[in-house]
C-alpha cells in the first residue's frame, strides 16, 4: 500500500529516533480508543479456535452484521477488508464509464484503471465548502452513459456526507450502479447518514464497510458489502476464496457488532473530541476549517505562510504527525487533514498549532 495512504511510522521512527509508539499519529483515521474489550477477551479465552476451520457460510457473523446494519442476511458478502470488496465489485460489474466523486481515496481510481474504465470526476468545490448540490449531481449522473457512480460517504478527506434521504433520491432518479464506501459513517449518526437499510429495496446499490476504522481492527482484515442484485452478489461470492475470513476475524466480528456499550461509548467520545477540535481549530485565524461528519477534519492554511508539507515537518519533532493532502486530486499544497485522537493528544495538537501560527 502506498505511503500516501498515511504516515509510514517505521520510516519516521528510523529517521527521527523516536519509537513508533511515541508518535501521535493524526494522519491515521483509526478509532484511538481501541476495539471491543468483549471481542478481545473472547479471543484471549478461546485461543484454541485457531485449530478449527471457520464456518464456510459464516452464518453467525452474517446474522450479527444483518442486525447491526438492519438489512437482509441474504444480501451480505464478506471480504478481507473493504479494499478487497472495492476490487471485487468493480471487476464483477466491469464498468466501461464511471463517475467518481472527488477528491477521493486513491484505490477507487486504481481499481477502475485496471479494467481500462473511462473515469470522469465530479469535484466538490472549495468555494462551496466541499458540499455537493444534490440536483447538480443527479443531473451529471444522468447526462452520460455511466455504468457506475462511486462515492465515499462521509467523504475522505472533506468530511461531507449525503444523508439517507438524499441517497434515496439519487437511487430513485437513476438506474446506474451506485457504490458507496461507508468506511467512516459509523463515526456519525447512522440513522441519518447510512444507506445500509436501502440495500434491500434498491438493487443498483452496493454499500461497503470495514472494521478497520470504527472498530480499530485493521489487523484482522474484515470487510463486508451489502447488495441485493443476485447476479452480482453470486458472482462476487463465486470468485472469493473459501474461508476468506479467518476464524479470529469472524468471531471478533460476531461480538463487535453486538457490543452496544462499545458502539455507543465510541460515538460519544468521538463526538466530544470532534467538537473540541473543530472549535479550537476554527479559533486559529490562519486556518480555514471545514465541518465534518467523519473522524477527521480538513483544514487549509489560508495565510499561505508555508505549505501543509512544511507544517507537517515542523510538527514531527514534537512527535505529531498530520496528513498533508497534496496527494488528493483537487486539493492544493495548503490543505492538511487531522484525525481525532484521545483528549490529551488533541490538546497537545492544538497547543502546537497555535504556537506555530502565532
Amino acid at each position: 500500500m502506498s505511503t500516501n495512504h498515511g504516515a509510514n511510522l517505521y520510516s519516521l521512527s528510523s529517521k527521527y529516533g523516536f519509537s513508533k509508539e511515541e508518535f501521535m499519529d493524526f494522519s491515521s483515521n483509526i478509532n484511538p480508543f481501541g476495539t471491543s474489550v468483549l471481542a478481545k477477551q473472547y479471543i484471549v479465552n478461546n485461543i484454541d479456535i485457531v485449530s478449527m476451520y471457520p464456518d464456510p457460510d459464516y452464518i453467525d457473523l452474517k446474522t450479527s452484521i444483518s442486525n447491526y446494519c438492519k438489512c437482509s442476511i441474504d444480501n451480505i458478502v464478506l471480504g478481507s477488508g473493504a479494499t478487497e470488496l472495492i476490487s471485487s465489485f468493480i471487476h464483477t460489474i466491469n464498468p466501461k464509464q464511471a463517475l467518481l466523486l472527488s477528491p477521493a481515496y486513491s484505490e477507487y481510481e486504481k481499481e477502475l484503471s485496471k479494467i481500462n474504465c473511462s473515469i470522469d470526476k465530479y469535484f466538490a468545490n472549495e468555494e462551496d465548502n466541499f458540499h455537493i448540490k444534490l440536483e447538480n449531481l443527479i443531473k451529471t449522473i444522468n447526462s452520460k452513459d455511466y455504468d457506475l457512480v462511486v462515492m465515499c460517504n462521509p467523504n475522505n478527506p472533506t468530511g461531507f456526507a449525503f444523508n439517507k434521504i438524499e441517497i434515496k433520491e439519487i437511487l430513485k432518479n437513476t438506474n446506474k450502479f451506485l457504490m458507496i464506501d461507508e468506511t467512516y459513517v459509523e463515526f456519525t449518526d447512522t440513522n441519518i447518514y447510512s444507506s445500509t437499510q436501502l440495500v434491500d429495496d434498491y438493487s443498483n446499490l452496493f454499500v461497503i464497510r470495514g472494521t478497520s476504522k470504527f472498530f480499530s481492527t485493521p489487523g484482522i482484515r474484515l470487510g463486508y458489502g451489502l447488495i441485493s442484485d443476485n447476479a452480482v452478489k453470486n458472482k462476487i461470492n463465486n470468485n472469493l476464496d473459501l474461508w476468506n475470513i479467518n476464524i479470529i476475524a469472524s468471531k471478533m466480528g460476531e461480538i463487535m457488532f453486538r457490543d452496544l456499550n462499545f458502539i455507543s461509548s465510541t460515538i460519544s467520545l468521538m463526538n466530544t473530541e470532534r467538537n473540541y477540535l473543530l472549535g479550537e481549530l476554527k479559533s486559529i485565524d490562519s486556518l480555514d476549517v471545514y465541518d465534518t461528519q467523519g473522524n477527521f477534519i480538513l483544514c487549509k492554511i489560508k495565510t499561505k505562510e508555508f505549505t501543509a508539507k512544511a507544517l507537517r515537518e515542523k510538527l514531527i519533532p514534537q512527535k505529531i504527525i498530520i496528513r498533508d493532502c497534496y496527494s488528493f486530486e483537487g486539493l492544493d499544497e495548503y490543505f492538511f487533514r487531522v484525525c481525532i485522537l484521545k483528549p490529551d493528544e488533541n490538546k497537545l495538537l492544538i497547543s502546537s498549532l497555535k504556537t506555530v501560527f502565532r
